[in-house]
């Protein structure tokens, strides 16, 4: 069995191992970390060596931490990465070069269109009739996204909504509420077989489907790391936050995520604290000075245009992991239509938790 797995902001950890009489054998770790000193590689080996192969992550971290030297120095490297590495090979974990990317990048569609595509694509990958998918947004209107279980009165000012336009939508994903203009936001999301994220925790897969992101921002400057559960912070502040949700295979299809981020491309904070109520307690307990603070955008931090960002963030994806040109089908068009007729863009799905 093999299992890889890219120690978020550090390296990538590779297990080989066999079963045999329900614990591991032959153990072989691997990767481009750095190590000090030499013979901890083989102690690692050794303290994985003839574990039950239903020891958890947290069981084999332990297992690792006792039988490292005590000089031991890991560089790109977590006593947990391996964990993580040897629950992806005994589940068959796939890899991000195990598939043909397709990229879709279309036209502006309505916030409620935008909702219904990303439970179509992600059913349709679900079911092994789509490959996996990144698809990048473009918005035709402002929107407040809640998550799936938020309080529509809780989270929306229905005044300030009113006066500025903003459309209200549910997503099908938990989390929190997002705030997003036209020329102000970036959002993608990935659909993702649940094979990619296997043995991960779905703490940790937050961190694994946003490590190619994390190398875009680098690349334009931007130092950026991922903080638990689901935000991509840099030094001056928050850019982005992400949200999941799993779908089950129809027809014996193999099941997947969906995961999608809506990064802050510019921001008006005064304009955002008026339609969100949360925005006033969480961003500006001392005024809108610090919902400023908080979320600090990429158009200051890269100095790029909005359309250059994503231009890179679609070239770094492609070169990591490969991507092709594809489209929205006619079949998954016609669908996600359905859902805005019946679903997404009803007062009863939107005000489903009041």
């Amino acid at each position: 069995m093999h299992g890889e797995y890219k120690v978020p902001g550090g390296k990538l950890v590779v297990v080989d191992l066999d079963v045999e009489g329900g614990v591991l054998r032959n153990v072989r770790v691997a990767g481009d970390f750095f190590l000090e000193p030499d013979e901890a590689i083989l102690a690692i080996d050794a303290a994985l060596e003839g574990a039950p192969a239903g020891t958890p992550a947290a069981g084999l971290t332990a297992r690792i931490d006792a039988a490292l030297p005590a000089a031991t120095v890991m560089f790109g490297l977590t006593s947990e990465g391996v964990a993580v590495a040897v629950r992806r090979a005994l589940a068959h974990a796939t890899e991000w070069g195990d598939y043909d990317w397709q990229l879709i990048h279309e036209q502006p569609q309505s916030p409620a269109l935008h909702m219904a595509l990303d439970e179509v694509i992600t059913a349709e990958v679900a079911a092994g009739r789509r490959s996996p998918t990144l698809r990048v947004w473009e918005w035709a209107s402002p929107a407040v996204i809640i998550g799936s279980f938020q309080s529509l009165r809780n989270e929306v000012d229905p005044a300030g909504a009113a006066r500025h336009g903003v459309t209200v939508v549910r997503r099908i994903s938990g989390g929190g509420a997002m705030f997003v203009e036209p020329g102000n936001t970036i959002t993608y999301s990935l659909s993702v077989p649940d094979s990619l994220v296997s043995g991960l925790s779905f703490a940790d897969s937050y961190a694994y489907l946003d490590d190619w992101v994390l190398g875009a921002l680098g690349d334009m400057g931007i130092k950026a790391w991922y903080q638990p559960l689901n935000d991509i912070a840099t030094d001056v502040g928050k850019i982005a936050g992400a949200a999941q949700k799993r779908v089950v295979g129809q027809g014996g299809g193999p099941g997947a995520v969906l995961h999608h981020v809506t990064m802050s491309y510019d921001i008006d904070a005064d304009k955002m604290v008026e339609v969100l109520r949360i925005g006033r307690e969480k961003l500006s307990d001392k005024g809108t000075g610090s919902a400023r603070k908080r979320v600090d955008p990429l158009r200051r931090q890269t100095g790029l245009p909005r359309q250059a960002v994503i231009a890179r963030m679609i070239e770094s994806f492609r070169d990591r992991h490969g991507l092709t040109v594809g489209k929205v089908t006619q079949d998954e068009q016609d669908r996600a239509e359905e859902l805005v007729r019946t679903k997404f863009g009803t007062a009863e799905w939107t005000a489903r938790v009041p």
